[in-house]
């Protein structure tokens, strides 16, 4: 077992999961090793990713909560369910994870040291010196996103559709989100660095299955991010 300080603060791992019944049980007990509260917000699964993490939760051997939202929201609102929890908790931030078991949970480690050694407010798991596994498509709509968050941010960030994140309390409390699906991760970053908040880039893996099914839907949630764009150089007069 991993044994952290309390020196770190409180931090909890926020997983949203819609339809994960089939890796959540392995992202849960590969992120037991941190002794870290567990926060598993069930988007209105149509499968049995309730009941199997409410399974884990009866056995009493981790330190796991589970959220629900009655019908499918989008994983921002979702997300948003699991900042509410954490601040009522008084968390100092939250690590937040897929559940799809794409991450490496050993890289959490990399998230604890940069907190302690670096005190920034938000960091994001940058997927891009490991792209060999990343679909052709994948890697250039990230590219190009990335790209144009971090000219509309005003600094570089390096992969704004990443899903391995730290997020600090302050942010949670200070940025009000407005969108509720995928472009809600860019959202919160685009705020963020208007607000001057420490933003850091930090390399990680990405474990693609052979059988993973993205739940982005290609068509409305391009639209989506777009529609974000243009709304984002209006929002930023509020900010700069």
């Amino acid at each position: 077992m991993v044994k952290r300080k309390n020196s770190l603060g409180k931090i909890a791992l926020l997983i949203p999961a819609f339809n994960e019944e089939k890796y959540i049980t392995q992202v849960i007990k590969n992120c037991a090793s941190y002794r870290l509260p567990m926060v598993v917000i069930n988007d209105g699964s149509l499968d049995q990713t309730a009941q199997v993490v409410g399974k884990l939760i009866k056995r009493g051997k981790y330190p796991l909560i589970l959220l629900h939202h009655n019908q499918n929201k989008g994983k921002g609102a979702a997300l948003n369910t699991g900042f509410k929890y954490a601040m009522s908790k008084n968390y100092q931030g939250v690590i937040t994870l897929d559940a799809d078991a794409q991450h490496d949970a050993k890289e959490i480690k990399k998230f604890l040291q940069m907190i302690k050694q670096e005190k920034p407010d938000l960091i994001i798991g940058s997927r891009f010196d490991n792209t060999h596994n990343m679909p052709f498509l994948r890697l250039a709509t990230n590219y190009f996103t990335s790209w144009i968050i971090s000219k509309l941010a005003g600094q570089r960030v390096e992969d704004v559709q990443s899903g391995f994140r730290y997020i600090s309390s302050k942010i949670i409390k200070n940025i009000e989100l407005k969108t509720k699906n995928f472009e809600t991760e860019p959202e919160l970053i685009l705020k963020a660095c208007w607000l001057n908040y420490k933003v850091k880039n930090l390399p990680i893996t990405t474990i693609y299955h052979p059988d993973f099914v993205s739940e982005v839907n290609k068509l409305t949630d391009t639209f989506k991010f777009f529609r974000l764009a243009f709304k984002s150089l209006v929002w930023r007069r509020k900010f700069i």
